[in-house]
């Protein structure tokens, strides 16, 4: 495909990626929660170092899930809703797709029960 439909397909599949890992979601959730925070102080509500933050981060901002800005000699991250919104608009999607399926069996499933009897 070279179409736009192959770039967003690209971005869904690195969100899902970044997502799959535990520790990446809740250093989303402490970003969502505090707005804006530095891999040192991620680290510091966090089971893992600094470096393993930072690691994690890169992971999340290559998918579009969080941007770095620098303050200083720090760089404060903050999560970037866009990407998740295009993910989420995918997985409604694909459910609709999926739903007007089962519809479509459910009724030809029906109407081969009235023709059996």
């Amino acid at each position: 495909m070279t179409d736009g439909r192959h770039e967003a397909a690209e971005d869904v599949d690195g969100v899902l990626g970044a997502l799959a890992d535990p520790m990446r979601r809740r250093i989303l959730d402490l970003l969502a929660a505090q707005g804006e925070a530095t891999a040192t102080a991620l680290a510091e509500a966090l089971p893992v170092s600094r470096q393993a933050v930072v690691k994690h981060l890169t992971v999340l901002d290559a998918a579009g899930l969080v941007s770095g800005r620098r303050a200083g000699r720090e760089v404060r991250y903050a999560v970037r809703p866009a990407a998740l919104d295009a993910t989420a608009r995918w997985m409604a999607a694909l459910a609709g797709e999926w739903d007007q399926r089962l519809d479509r069996l459910r009724r030809t499933a029906e109407a081969a029960e009235r023709d059996a009897t």
